[in-house]
């Protein structure tokens, strides 16, 4: 498709948008008394106005029937989180009994850890990317301290070779085979929180398996933004937030994926708790641990089903459009808003330098060469939020169930007024 830098062409693609509808089921913020612009769903997305309904009934149910609610809610709460593993399942490409939702995601990873890090002294190593989410490089520090190892000689990270903005997959692979029967576990973001590279799982998770080890994936960044079989890649284990591309609110409740061959066993590595067990006996009072057979089996307390409420009916979004049309949305208009910041770059005495490669979900970050926090600064006064990442990136995140094309079109427009008002 030919694209054009024009308020005319941003709204005919809207108007061939199948899923124009959905932006109307969002709540926006207003600044200077209209919508934002809004490019931070990969922070924090939108609410959806169904959320309140959700919530609201179990705040209802809650007055009318006290702890009866669960059992004799509408949707009652002992099992409210098992609503939420089939519309996920299909999200992140697996059977519904190997997906879960509880705790928070750094919460999650440290319980899967103790089932999939099993340090020996042979193989102890852990393979994760350079400069990974801070969370995620403290989870792995304290883990491996945990087990009595020193991180320096224990974590090792892939690094982009010098000049470039990206990993490559074959310097991944490469360093899989080169660490092989030391290497423990495989942990790396599925989507890099700060170009916004999508790794090769399928590639990646092969070479991990191939040497004997476990291979795991933090999906904050990748649920609901881009496409993944977790099943069919033979991923170990998975977790992410929610609250991101799946607009369950902030702070909200995560979910995790424990492949199905791990499933059922008894003898598995892990910290249990009353509500993994399983739900014919949980009752009983039993001294011992039953485990569901599915990923259940991790949770440790029941649901905290405030939190689930706007997860499901942000699940409702997803199962009504399904991941293929959002994704066939998202290619679109992340290639339109890269066509716009190259336009804009042609019109100013500015360098933009996009550090996303092609392998990308819904986000660009973009190097402002000659520009300074100023622009961002200017960019929100004037109703675009976005993100801004030191030393001097903006991460732009289009996603395609409320961001329009007209939005890419008049971002450009606000972008350069702020680089000219100078």
């Amino acid at each position: 498709m030919e694209f054009k830098n024009t308020l005319d062409f941003a709204q005919t693609l809207d108007e061939k948008d199948a899923l124009k509808a959905y932006r109307k089921k969002f709540h926006f913020p207003q600044v200077n008394g209209k919508d934002v612009i809004y490019f931070t769903g990969n922070s924090l997305g939108l609410q959806p106005k169904n959320a309140q309904k959700y919530v609201d009934d179990i705040m209802n149910d809650w007055r009318e029937l006290a702890v009866e609610g669960h059992f004799y809610a509408e949707k009652p709460w002992w099992d409210y989180h098992e609503r939420l593993a089939k519309p996920l399942a299909k999200v992140v490409g697996a059977n519904p009994e190997e997906v879960s939702v509880m705790n928070t995601l750094t919460v999650n990873l440290h319980f899967l850890m103790v089932s999939f890090y099993r340090p020996t002294k042979t193989r102890f190593k852990i393979l994760c990317e350079a400069k990974a989410f801070p969370s995620d490089q403290y989870m792995l520090q304290s883990q491996v301290r945990f087990h009595g190892l020193n991180p320096e000689e224990t974590i090792v990270e892939i690094k982009k070779r010098k000049g470039e903005r990206f990993w490559r997959t074959e310097d991944v692979i490469s360093k899989i085979d080169e660490v092989g029967e030391e290497l423990a576990l495989v942990l790396i973001g599925g989507v890099n929180y700060y170009n916004g590279q999508v790794f090769d799982m399928e590639a990646i998770t092969k070479a991990g398996k191939a040497v004997g080890a476990f291979v795991g994936w933090d999906l904050a960044h990748a649920v609901g933004n881009v496409a993944l079989n977790l099943h069919d890649w033979d991923v170990d284990f998975a977790a992410w937030c929610s609250y991101k591309y799946m607009n369950s609110g902030p702070g909200n409740a995560s979910g995790v994926f424990v492949n199905k061959r791990h499933l059922g066993k008894k003898d598995i590595p892990r910290f249990e708790g009353w509500w993994g067990t399983k739900k014919e006996t949980r009752f009983l009072m039993q001294p011992q641990f039953d485990p569901i057979d599915n990923a259940d089996a991790w949770q440790v307390s029941n649901p905290p089903v405030l939190s689930l409420a706007p997860y499901l009916a942000s699940l409702q979004l997803f199962e009504d459009v399904g991941m293929d049309a959002l994704i066939k949305k998202s290619n679109l208009l992340t290639a339109y808003l890269e066509f716009i910041l190259h336009e804009v770059d042609k019109e100013v005495e500015s360098t933009f330098e996009i550090i996303t490669p092609k392998d990308r979900g819904c986000q660009l970050s973009v190097f402002l060469h000659g520009e300074g926090r100023a622009i961002f600064d200017y960019l929100m006064k004037n109703g675009v939020i976005t993100d801004w990442r030191e030393p001097n990136v903006i991460r732009l995140a289009p996603a395609p169930f409320y961001c329009s094309f007209e939005d890419m079109f008049r971002f450009g427009q606000i972008l350069k007024e702020g680089i000219l008002s100078k």
